[in-house]
């Protein structure tokens, strides 16, 4: 069986932390078990690993966030990038194609399509084992993974499964998408489950898919026509289309911590960060990813969440509300980002008649470097902070060591390689029109 995991996302339901590169898939806030944290990728990553099932593991993400990817699970994995983002259906048929292309499956094969950005036990990953024999005994043309409801709640999927049959599977009657408060408890009153996102086939099922869309099974001609393509969901365009479909239920720890209040529960410590909580601050938590502090005194059941993006201070339960904030007014471009060499902030950002002026800080992992490259509209100054390595402009390569400052004309070729962790900061002049968000570049 091979196994695609999708490591899309949009994130906006964890601002200030998440965006549209860090999704919330990257965040290192979990705890681990050496005793560290560890992001939801990461995790996702090691569970698969542990049950087996990551000989065949694809993961699909935005070509953006390749580079991250592959950092966050070491590159390990084989990782390839969509040019748009058009959903979970059209990704998990990139993967399955390029799987196909690569002569690594078979149409017959069987394919499981998983979410990166999901929490479970590791009893949730082993029973991917049984799909193929499910699969072969059911006679189904898919499988789904579903898990009893904790709560009525509004912002999961429900599978309404065949009553009366108490073995591994039961056939799928029909699908629910994020009912309200009263819909989720008749659901619940019908024994349906939870979604968990998870969808096994054979991959010549979704080859049947694209020729009813009048799309191509060649991974290369898909690519192509993607940015043209609009947004199909996998619920949608397969699992609700489906006549012959079962659900097998895990019966342990699921959730997809898609919100503030599902995240909080997971974290090894009230308080993360710079500040802390004082007084009676029950079921509140404090993330903060800036250098200042930030305090919280007597106020309970909140969240707190501080990055260089933004701030937030909301209820635990309305949190979510914040996706429609960001989607109402136009978001400013973001001051924190990561890639796959480290991470960089904006600290100043000035426009004029002449062009802009960009202040940014850098930061390098070890052994990693900004790939070489020309600015033909940007002349900049890096001024090394701390750490060391070796700058190479047009060729010529000088040590780099904290005090050190080099300069970089419009046009010559340039990148910056750490031997220890670095930060640099990068004072760009750009030309009018160039809106310098190449960061690094």
């Amino acid at each position: 069986m091979h196994t695609i995991l999708l490591c899309g996302g949009s994130g906006q339901r964890l601002w200030p932390l998440s965006g549209s590169i860090r999704s919330k898939m990257f965040l290192q806030l979990l705890p681990a078990p050496d005793g560290g944290t560890e992001s939801m990728l990461g995790r996702v990553c090691r569970q698969l690993a542990h049950a087996g099932l990551d000989e065949s593991l694809l993961l699909v993400a935005h070509q953006e966030q390749v580079a991250l990817t592959q950092r966050y699970t070491g590159s390990r994995y084989p990782v390839i990038g969509e040019p748009c983002k058009r959903g979970t259906f059209t990704a998990a048929a990139l993967g399955a194609l390029h799987l196909l292309a690569a002569g690594k499956a078979q149409p017959e094969d069987i394919v499981c399509i998983a979410p990166a950005d999901m929490f479970a036990d590791d009893g949730f990953f082993r029973q991917f084992h049984q799909f193929e024999d499910i699969l072969a005994a059911s006679h189904a043309e898919l499988l789904l993974l579903g898990t009893g409801p904790a709560y009525p709640s509004e912002q999961y999927g429900y599978i309404v499964p065949a009553q009366g049959d108490s073995g591994v599977y039961a056939p799928v009657l029909s699908f629910a998408e994020k009912p309200d408060v009263a819909g989720a408890r008749e659901l619940m009153r019908q024994q349906a489950l939870w979604n968990c996102g998870v969808f096994a086939s054979r991959l010549s099922f979704l080859l049947e898919h694209l020729e009813r869309l009048g799309l191509p099974a060649e991974s290369a001609a898909l690519t192509a026509l993607y940015p043209g393509l609009p947004v199909r969901s996998f619920d949608k365009e397969v699992a609700e289309r489906s006549t012959r479909a079962v659900v097998v239920r895990h019966e342990g720890e699921w959730s997809d911590l898609g919100s503030w209040d599902t995240l909080t529960d997971r974290l090894p410590s009230q308080v993360i960060g710079e500040g802390g909580l004082w007084g009676e601050c029950g079921n509140s938590q404090l993330i903060n990813e800036l250098g200042i502090p930030l305090h919280v005194i007597g106020v309970p059941g909140i969240v707190a969440v501080a990055s260089p993006d933004g701030i937030l201070i909301a209820g635990r339960k309305e949190a979510n509300l914040i996706k429609d904030i960001l989607m109402e007014n136009s978001a400013k471009e973001m001051r924190y980002g990561e890639t796959g060499w480290g991470s960089y902030t904006v600290l100043d950002r000035e426009s004029g008649g002449a062009g802009l002026v960009l202040t940014v800080m850098l930061t390098l992992l070890l052994d990693h470097d900004i790939p070489e490259r020309v600015c033909p509209h940007s002349a900049k100054t890096w001024m090394i902070v701390s750490g060391h390595g070796e700058v190479a402009v047009d060729g010529h390569t000088s040590a780099a060591a904290a005090g050190g400052s080099y300069t970089i004309a419009r046009g010559q070729r340039h990148t910056v390689r750490a031997f220890s962790p670095m930060k640099l900061i990068e004072v760009r002049i750009s030309e009018a029109g160039d809106d310098g968000k190449d960061y690094g570049c």
